[in-house]
């Protein structure tokens, strides 16, 4: 875990130095089995219609909790859906959960997530761009189960919510055994607008309701809360990753609360403590499993590309 965390720090870096020069690539660790349990849709006001295809789905609902933050709506791309479908079908066919291909292997499509976007005929070759994969597998084929599964996951998080995306392909693979694959491809090419200098988002957002109150952390690789499994919903801030000054986000203070209570104990995901690859996004998980209906007030002080923040919100539980 440790060796995929430091090649996911040199990744993101690469993307940071390289995007205005032709290149990079972002990535991220697998996801399998319970990360939660997402509410309802009928909890969700203007949630998408749920089709029964995992793949529409999960590309649905990530494009609505995106929105739901004011993030640029994806546009489905067909040969990204193909690089992710025939990724999802190569982890199927040979029972595993990667990044990575192996040539010669049932379903081979391509070695790296630039390799496949490339197959599809999505071209990268010199032209400015930024690109990220999540995956997960698990028994639930329900693409809103999959998706809200990998925005739990505070890594994979970090990728689903990157602000200047553009593009998003999704495929999805279901096993003999019961277990589906499903693989997000994330794409921007040459322009690399997203929130805006010293901008950010965070999640969950001001006055959310339902949200869950625990994560198991042993299901995300790389593990963010390493020697405990069980803790409580992952809390984040979001600024732009890319372009000619990304929004580097450093923390003086990032805490949260039941209303009225103590502040919680917490682990601390940031590039400057080691615990995170990307300079621009930073979360707080809380070591122990949140209250049931309570809200938690939430506060972060620190800077968003160099200008000083200090903003407090709040969300409440399921």
């Amino acid at each position: 875990m440790k060796q995929w965390r430091l090649r996911l720090a040199a990744w993101l870096g690469a993307l940071l130095l390289a995007a205005c020069g032709g290149g990079g690539g972002g990535d991220n660790g697998g996801l399998t089995g319970p990360a939660t349990s997402p509410p309802p849709l009928t909890q969700e006001p203007g949630a998408p219609a749920m089709t029964g295809n995992t793949a529409t789905d999960g590309f649905n609902w990530i494009n609505y909790r995106r929105a739901q933050l004011g993030l640029s709506v994806l546009a489905r791309n067909s040969q990204i859906s193909a690089a992710a479908q025939g990724h999802s079908d190569y982890q199927r066919l040979n029972n595993t959960i990667t990044h990575e291909q192996t040539a010669g292997q049932p379903g081979f499509t391509g070695v790296s997530l630039y390799d496949r976007l490339s197959a599809a005929g999505y071209t990268l070759n010199r032209r400015a761009y930024a690109i990220g994969e999540v995956i997960s597998a698990t028994s639930d084929p329900s693409g809103f189960y999959q998706a809200e599964q990998l925005i739990t996951a505070i890594y994979h998080r970090f990728v689903i919510f990157e602000p200047v995306f553009r593009e998003l392909g999704t495929g999805a693979a279901t096993a003999a055994s019961g277990t589906t694959y499903f693989t997000a491809d994330f794409a921007v090419l040459d322009s690399f607008s997203g929130l805006g200098l010293g901008r950010y988002v965070t999640y969950p957002r001001d006055r959310q309701a339902n949200v869950p109150v625990n994560f198991f952390s042993d299901s995300e690789s790389p593990d963010p809360v390493p020697n405990q499994n069980e803790v409580g919903y992952p809390i984040s801030l979001h600024a732009d990753s890319y372009g000619s000054a990304p929004g580097t986000v450093t923390v003086q203070s990032f805490t949260v609360a039941p209303r009225g209570g103590a502040a919680l104990s917490t682990r601390s995901l940031s590039y400057n403590g080691g615990t995170n690859g990307a300079v621009t996004a930073v979360a707080i998980v809380p070591l122990a499993r949140l209250k049931s209906a309570t809200t938690y007030d939430v506060n972060f002080t620190g800077t968003v590309a160099g200008r000083a923040v200090d903003y407090s919100w709040a969300f409440t539980t399921q």
